[in-house]
């Protein structure tokens, strides 16, 4: 199972940001899928998750209205728009999938792909 992010970068307070996560050589549809990101010094934290049908979404509480997470099966691909982005919301963003009934929580995930770098600063 290999999954890449793409779609980070450099944008000022308020800005905003769409991710991509994309399967490659397997299909997404059997898998719940999340984004994940990390700073420098601090612990992973799973900011969205989605389940196999594109429903039921999770949210951690600081990027509620501001980032939706979505999918598109059809086109294999997973996307974490993020909008009114704050210099807090710097870190690599991960997208990870799961085959766990868990998935809504951090540990409930199998699998993770190579990390984009977010970066919100003026």
């Amino acid at each position: 199972v290999q999954l890449q992010a793409s779609g980070g970068g450099l944008v000022q307070p308020g800005g905003s940001l769409k991710l991509s996560c994309v399967g490659s050589g397997f299909t997404l549809r059997p898998f719940h899928m999340g984004w994940f990101r990390q700073a420098p010094g601090q612990e992973r934290e799973l900011v969205a998750a989605i389940n196999r049908s594109g429903g039921n979404p999770y949210y951690t509480n600081s990027v509620k209205g501001r980032f939706t997470i979505s999918r598109d099966n059809a086109k294999n691909t997973a996307y974490l728009q993020m909008n009114d982005l704050k210099p807090e919301d710097t870190a690599v963003y991960y997208c990870a999938a799961s085959r766990n009934v868990n998935w809504r929580m951090a540990d409930g995930y199998n699998y993770r792909g190579q990390g984009t770098q977010v970066t919100v600063s003026s």
